[in-house]
Order: C-alpha cells, then structure tokens, then sequence
C-alpha cells in the first residue's frame, strides 16, 4: 500500500471513530440529564459546555477500552467457568471441559455475531449520510473490532485457562480460534451474498441459523451431563483449524467489492429501527409488529371500560404475549423430562441437583429474570396501545392509570405465571426425584418462590414503564435512569447466583419482598405516573 493509500486509510479510521464517539457521546450527555436528581442541575446546553463534554469523552474512552474485556470475563465466569463447577468432573477433565464448552461457545458465536452484519447506526451516518468509501470503512471498522476480539479472549484465556490445566500455547491460541471462526463466518456470508444478492442481518437470523445455535448449546452443556466430552485433542484440532481457515479467509475480505451495495440494501432498501429517523423506526416496528397482530374483525369483548380496551388488546396481540411463553414453558419441560432421564444413568448429576436446589435456590433469581416478559409486554403495550392514547389527557389521570396499571398488571402475570408455574412444578418434582428433603413444607415454598419470583419481575417491569416511560415517538429508549435501572437489576439478579440460603427462608423472604413491592409499586404509580407517564420526545 502506498503513502496516499494510507494516509486515506488512517483518515477513515479517524473519522469513523470521531463518527462513533460523537453519537456515544450525545448519547451519555442524554441519558445523565434523564436522572431526575441530575435533571434540575444540568442545564439544557448541555452539549455546548465544555466541561461537559470533555467528562463525557472521558467516559466514552474508558467504555471503549473496558468494552474489549468486561463482556469476555462475563463470557468466560457465566458461560464457561460456571460450567465447569457445576459438572465437577474427575480430576484431570478440566482441560477437555473447558476446551469441549468453548469450542461448540465459539461455534455458535460466529452464528450469532461477525461484527460485518450488525447493521448500527455509524454505519448508517458514515456510508450512507456522509457518503464515505464503504469499503475502506468497513474493513478498518471490521479488523478493529477483530483486534478488541484478540485482546480480550489473549487476556481471558490466560486468567481462566490456566485455572482449568491449559498449556501456555493452547491459551494463546484461543483468541486467535475465536476470531478465525468469526473471519471464516464473514467470508461465509460474503461470498453467498455475492451469488444471491440477499445483505444477511445478523440481527434477523434465519431458522437454520438458530437451529445451528440451539444444537451447538445443547452439545455444549448437554453431552457434560451425560459424562461425554469432546477428546482434548479433537478440540484442538478443531482449534488449529479454525485459527488457520480464518486466516485463509482473510483475503475474500479484503477483496469483496460490493460492500457499498451491499450496505445500502442493508441499511437503507431494508431498514431496521436501529440507524433510521424516529419516524422511520417507528414505522418498521410498527409494520413488524402488525404481522404477529390478529385482524379478525370478529374479535370483540363484552367489557366496558378499560377491561373493555385491554380485553381487545389481548386477544388482538395473544401472539406476541403468548407465543414465547409458550415456547418457554415447553423447554422448561423438556429440560425437566431430560434431567429426569439423567437421573437414572448418572447417580452424580442427581446428587448435585438436589444440592442444588436445596441450598441455592436464589440462583434460579437469575434465570427468572431473563425468562420473563415483562419488557417485551411493556413494548408492545407502548408500540400498540399507549403510543396513540399518550396523546389524550384523559388517559393520564391518577385513578384511570392506577386502574389500567391494575388490569395490565394481572394480563402480565398471567403470562409469566405461565413459565413460572411450569418451573416451580418442574423443580419441585426435580427436589423428589433427586432425593428429596427432611422437610415436606420444602416443595410448596420451591413453587411458591419460583412463582414469586415471575410476579415480582411482572410488577417491577410494568412499574419501570409507567414511572419512567423510557420510550419517545420512533420507540427508541431515551430514559437513561431506565437503561441504569435495568442494569441494576441484571448485577442483583446476578449476584443472586452466590447466595446459598435454605428453601423455607428464602420462600418467606421472596413471598414478603413480593407483597411489598406490588404495594409500593402502585403507591408510586398513584402518585407519580400522572406526570412521568407521557411521550418522550
């Protein structure tokens, strides 16, 4: 490459990253003024005040560098060192269970995330607003993102790797498999759209591509169980390979010529809401969500009022609220039916569930929480329903929110209760099967803890919407103490996972913290919604 050849590229790579820091910046600026306490203090000129600024490109930097290596500690703790606990293998099967997890991890990660087809917003602004080369930006974007991959995974290999008996050089080839299955999957794709002319939306995966997924996942945790692991060798075999064919790859990456078209069909011919206008991003989701609502005209309700209104939501929408939960309560039972099955050929799985469940019953805080619906009822309620009426002032007095606040309180429970009940049944016939308990009153407390835990994220979701209502007109969140809040429930539901307390305590903590919160919940709503509970502009 000659000097002019660089100095274009380096010009891209600074203005591509320029591009991206503005707009997280504007974005930090915005959600820090959405803080009620920070509200009254911060003047509306925010983004004019250099102090400000200079804060907020401090805090973006700090994102960028903790970025590359926060999500691949979560990875390696939650998805892989987790793992490797709880199986608790002979001496000596560290190596091949830590190997055997990442490599069908890593499999289905190069399905899921390239990096090349997540079609963002500085993807949007650069290629087609501000007209830059694509291919130059695409390829200086896609490798940096490849090298934030190589960092984190060198770091992560090492610091877990040598924990479960890895050798120093199957550590450093870790990261470089993992981004050679990402390079391999990029090219992949590239070269099939150059024979269909299809811009794949790694956002929008088609059903072969989660089947791939799901088959990964259950060989990834499923065959541990059953006490069959992949030989070490083989993985590393599968190792070498990877790293080698994504080097191999390498050049149809940096010889692809259509990215410009390509993009355009992506970002613009096919819009989705993450890099349009509002306008824009509320009618693709509006179109989107029509598809899953009924237009039988013969649904009606014999209701009046606002049972009348949420009675014809429901039964209009039954397929977004009920068709993921319906699908969730059936792999809670399959998963129940398969441990059952386990328990008959492999006497120290049911050892460990019992221990499990007796001991460490908040852990499943965490399951629950990315279980239930409750965000994508309150989407769906703000896209359908609230998005038109936010527009009346009747909707917005005390006692009619309270009440809508009430009967859409008990549809969201319904939901969930759905998944929960399913699990708590399903845990509590694991408790019996695996042994059981000296106490009897243990199997009702599991049920009702879990059934406790699917009210409470029913009631603190549907709370989180009218208190805060974090979405403006093209459905965008714009409240940054909802996006901080929901943060803080991810970390407590997370940390739940480390507390070990007896099935009875932590059943009579779940069913009084529920009572209080459902109470506290429509106190608040009583008094604040009526002024929190509008559009955002």
């Amino acid at each position: 490459m000659g000097l002019s050849g660089r100095k274009t590229m380096l010009k891209t790579l600074r203005l591509s990253f320029g591009l991206r820091n503005t707009y997280r910046v504007n974005g930090i600026l915005y959600s820090i003024r959405q803080i009620p306490l920070l509200k009254q203090v911060i003047p509306v000129a925010v983004y004019q005040v250099r102090g400000f600024k200079i804060f907020a490109n401090v805090v973006s930097v700090l994102w960028e560098i903790v970025s590359a290596f926060l999500g691949k500690f979560l990875y390696f703790i939650v998805m892989i060192g987790g793992a490797v606990g709880l199986y608790r293998l002979p001496s000596g099967l560290e190596t091949p269970l830590f190997l055997h997890l990442l490599v069908f991890l890593s499999v289905a990660g190069m399905v899921l995330n390239t990096f090349m087809f997540n079609p963002t917003k500085d993807k949007y602004y650069a290629m087609i607003l501000l007209g830059m080369d694509a291919r130059e930006y695409t390829l200086i974007n896609y490798f940096y993102a490849i090298i934030k991959v190589l960092a984190g995974f060198l770091l992560c290999s090492f610091v877990f790797g040598f924990r479960s008996g890895l050798a120093f050089w199957q550590c450093l080839l870790i990261p470089f498999f993992v981004a050679g299955m990402k390079i391999l999957m990029a090219a992949y794709t590239l070269r099939d759209y150059e024979k269909k002319k299809n811009a794949k939306n790694e956002n929008n995966l088609s059903k072969y591509a989660w089947g791939i997924v799901a088959v990964c996942l259950a060989a990834a945790y499923g065959l541990p169980a059953a006490k069959v692991l992949v030989p070490e060798a083989a993985s590393v075999a599968v190792m070498c390979l990877g790293a080698v064919l994504g080097a191999v790859c390498i050049p149809k990456i940096l010889t692809f010529q259509d990215y410009r078209i390509m993009y355009k069909e992506l970002l613009v011919d096919r819009p989705v809401s993450v890099q349009m206008g509002s306008e824009a991003t509320a009618k693709v989701q509006r179109e989107q969500s029509l598809k899953n609502i009924s237009a039988d005209s013969s649904i009606t309700s014999s209701r009046k009022g606002f049972e009348y209104l949420n009675e014809l939501f429901i039964r209009r929408h039954r397929k977004i609220l009920w068709k993921s939960a319906k699908r969730i309560a059936f792999v809670e039972l399959a998963l129940v039916a398969g441990s059952l099955l386990l328990f008959r050929f492999v006497p120290e799985f049911q050892v460990r569930v019992n221990k499990l469940l007796v001991t460490s019953l908040p852990y499943f805080v965490f399951i629950m929480y990315f279980l239930n619906r409750g965000a994508g009822f309150t989407t769906a309620l703000f896209i359908n329903c609230d998005h038109s009426l936010l527009t009346y002032s009747f909707y917005k007095q005390p006692e009619f929110i309270l009440k809508l606040f009430q009967i859409r309180l008990r549809e969201i429970i319904k939901v969930n209760l759905l998944p929960g009940t399913v699990m708590g049944v399903g845990l509590a016939v694991l408790l019996f099967a695996s042994g059981g308990t000296d106490t009897p009153l243990d199997y009702g407390m599991l049920f009702v803890s879990v059934v406790g835990m699917s009210i409470f994220f029913s009631v603190h979701y549907l709370t989180l919407y009218y208190l805060l209502q974090p979405y403006n007109a093209g459905t965008e969140i714009k409240s940054g103490t909802y996006k901080v809040i929901s943060i803080v429930t991810y970390l407590l539901s997370w940390t739940m996972i480390q507390v070990k307390l007896p099935i009875f305590v932590f059943g009579v903590l779940s069913i009084v913290f529920c009572v209080l919160y459902c109470t506290l919940a429509s106190i608040l709503v009583y008094r604040f919604a009526p002024k929190t509970f509008r559009l955002r502009m």
